[in-house]
């Protein structure tokens, strides 16, 4: 599956963004979805995660924070980033894999977030 990231950019902290990750090419529905950052010189972690069937679940360090939703109908992940920290400027990933499987296979172009204090 093709994935195309956009939605990031530059806000001042307390702001909020919408990513958004479009997908094409397979049907959307048969794969679970990640979205991924990665800062400088730090280890890539995952920040939300979508199964298949619907259900979701984000990372500790942004829970209450950051919403993963996914419309199938429209082949689209989206993470909703609220409450933006300056810690959270990085490049965000979306990922799929194919639904039960272990490895992500496709990625997206990444979208870079800054947030300024």
């Amino acid at each position: 599956v093709q994935l195309q990231a956009s939605g990031g950019g530059s806000v001042q902290a307390g702001g909020s963004l919408r990513l958004s990750c479009a997908a094409s090419g397979r049907t959307f529905s048969t794969y679970d979805m990640g979205w991924f950052r990665q800062a400088p010189g730090k280890e890539r972690e995952l920040v939300g995660f979508s199964w298949n069937v619907g259900m979701s679940a984000v990372a500790n360090s942004v829970k209450g924070r950051f919403i993963i939703s996914r419309d199938n109908a429209e082949n689209t992940l989206y993470l909703y980033l609220n409450s933006l920290k300056p810690e959270d400027t990085t490049i965000y990933y979306c990922a799929a894999k194919i639904a039960g499987t272990t490895t992500y296979t496709d990625w997206g172009q990444g979208t870079q977030v800054t947030v300024s204090s």
